[in-house]
């Protein structure tokens, strides 16, 4: 079922949805021994991950990872492995570990092996995903349109990205 919410302006949607994430976070960590948090990159989340970097978790049990990247270097404007490492890997949260998704592969096929391996990392379980939408209605890369959404959205594939 979905609960619609309003808050009067952004900084009580943030602190609201901080102490969400937390406290989904935690209860992660409590039932399985680690949490597990995938979120978009960009500039909208900046204010959140800011705010959720200086919580009082147990950040050294959270894995972060990346619903999507650019194939662009880590230090390029639009990484969204740079938005997350300067807003949210700071603070409390500089203890998590964070699994980028840009790898030192000369293609994004390679890339896309390395990652294969690395997101075997994740938990199981993932606790919070936080997702934005880009102006043509994409989200996490899944473009609307696009001749590979069906096997991206397949239940039954079997690569991770």
């Amino acid at each position: 079922m979905v609960t619609k919410k309003s808050f009067e302006n952004r900084d009580l949607l943030e602190m609201a949805l901080t102490d969400r994430i937390v406290a989904l976070l935690e209860a992660g960590i409590k039932e399985r021994g680690t949490g597990a948090l995938v979120v978009s990159g960009g500039r909208t989340p900046a204010g959140l991950f800011q705010r959720l970097s200086r919580q009082d978790l147990d950040w050294e049990k959270v894995v972060v990872t990346l619903a999507d990247e650019r194939w662009v270097a880590p230090d390029h404007a639009d990484s969204n492995a740079r938005s997350v490492e300067q807003n949210l890997l700071q603070n409390r949260a500089a203890a998590a570990t964070f699994i980028p998704h840009v790898t030192s592969a000369a293609t994004p096929q390679e890339g896309q092996a390395e990652l294969e391996v690395s997101l075997k990392q994740l938990p199981e379980t993932i606790d919070v995903v936080i997702l934005g939408m880009g102006e043509d209605g994409h989200t996490a890369s899944f473009f609307p349109n696009a001749p590979e959404l069906s096997a991206a959205i397949d239940p039954h594939a079997t690569q991770a990205c």
